[in-house]
């Protein structure tokens, strides 16, 4: 149900174009879950291991840039291949 209503969306664009702009919100979608999911396990870390603030706090903050980084750099490719 939901594939066709997408392909008569991207119909008159072309499918690669509407491929190209459905991957880059899943991107930002999965990136969302992701950071959420991190947010989550550190704090349910630190309420175990309050001593362990710290590296908690580090070791989260850079995952989270991580992640956050390839999901900008998929929107990035998909961006690029519908306004090319």
């Amino acid at each position: 149900m939901l594939s066709s209503i997408l392909l008569q969306a991207v119909e008159g664009i072309g499918l690669g174009y509407g491929v190209a702009a459905l991957g880059a919100g899943l991107a930002a979608v999965g990136a969302g879950m992701g950071i959420g999911r991190i947010g989550g396990s550190a704090l349910e870390a630190i309420a175990r291991q309050p001593e362990a603030v710290g590296d908690i706090r580090a070791n989260m903050i850079l995952t989270a840039a991580l992640v956050e980084g390839a999901a900008f750099f998929a929107m990035v490719v998909g961006l690029l291949v519908v306004f090319k």
